[in-house]
């Protein structure tokens, strides 16, 4: 097991979209490390940023609420930081079909406005970027890896994609020291549930806990791989402090790939009880759904060790109960 406190300990630490699910979580995690956090977040209600979610870190994380599209403020923030885990973005598919202008500026324009903020004024700091498998569009063949044909099939999945390619580029080109991770669905605890929007499994978890019925849109039948947010938040430090992994891009994934209609069944399941009921796709979803995803993440398991560890019961049952003493600061 790495040692993160050699590398993060006294260390100067930014974090954007520090008010939001993985954000947070790294946050919480960096300071327990003795890191010295600052988050930055937007706290647009779209998007996600909760301050409940540091709730209890509010004296050891310094706080900045601004947004990453003020090229000023970046260019202040990034001076002095070791390390930059950039996951602020706009993650809705709908959202950047319906209002695809902000989500170009929030995925694509704030991406290189980090980029020549670093290039100018901190050229050394590593920097990790939080990706999407929406890069991939429809798979072609599964598991899928990291020479898979790109194809989004949505606005936000080409803007995402963009945003891997300019951390590439600067890394090519300056020499920054960037990574990229595509993140398959993640859940856990301060993620967003009060709506669809993010992710359907935070929806998921706010019918079942209020007792209401989980709706699964087509026939069920489309395979997921899920990762719970401590394995995502380990790959994060892992690639971090794995000097391999600066220019490179990686899939994250689950070794237990299921069904959605069997997804809802173990979570009611574990929840104790609830319902589910089939139901068509609504046009609009049916256009840009990609049928059947799940990663092959050995690449990134050979460069840095790092696998799934937390089981989809294990880690459902750790959220349910979460959301089951926290829903009301959630919804």
């Amino acid at each position: 097991m790495t040692d993160f406190c050699l590398h993060f300990r006294h260390q100067s630490v930014l974090v954007t979209g520090g008010f939001g699910f993985l954000g947070s979580n790294l946050a919480r995690r960096l300071a327990d490390l003795g890191a010295r956090v600052t988050v930055l977040d937007s706290l647009i209600p779209a998007y996600g940023g909760n301050r409940f979610n540091l709730n209890g870190y509010e004296d050891r994380i310094h706080v900045n609420i601004a947004d990453m599209r003020d090229q000023h403020g970046l260019n202040r923030l990034v001076q002095g930081q070791a390390y930059i885990f950039n996951l602020a973005g706009q993650t809705s598919h709908l959202d950047s079909m319906q209002d695809p202008f902000t989500d170009l500026d929030i995925n694509c324009r704030s991406q290189l406005h980090l980029l020549e903020a670093c290039r100018q004024h901190n050229p050394t700091v590593r920097i990790v970027h939080a990706s999407t498998r929406q890069a991939y569009g429809k798979p072609r063949y599964l598991p899928v890896d990291e020479r898979h044909p790109l194809s989004p099939v949505d606005i936000n999945g080409i803007h995402k994609q963009a945003g891997d390619w300019y951390q590439t580029l600067y890394h090519r080109i300056y020499g920054l020291r960037t990574t990229s991770l595509r993140l398959t669905n993640s859940y856990g605890p301060r993620m967003r549930v009060a709506d669809g929007r993010q992710t359907f499994v935070g929806l998921w978890l706010r019918q079942l806990v209020q007792g209401r019925e989980i709706l699964v849109y087509g026939d069920g039948r489309q395979k997921r791989d899920l990762n719970y947010v401590d394995d995502v938040v380990e790959a994060i430090l892992l690639v971090a402090t794995t000097p391999a992994t600066e220019g490179e891009i990686y899939n994250l994934g689950g070794h237990e790939v299921i069904s959605l209609l069997e997804l809802a069944r173990l979570l009611i399941k574990l929840n104790g009880e609830g319902s589910c009921r089939l139901v068509p796709f609504p046009p609009e979803r049916k256009a840009i759904d990609i049928g059947d995803y799940y990663a092959d993440y050995s690449k990134l398991q050979s460069a840095t060790g790092w696998k799934p560890r937390v089981t989809l019961r294990e880690g459902f049952a750790r959220t349910l109960d979460y959301y089951r003493q926290h829903g009301s600061q959630y919804w």
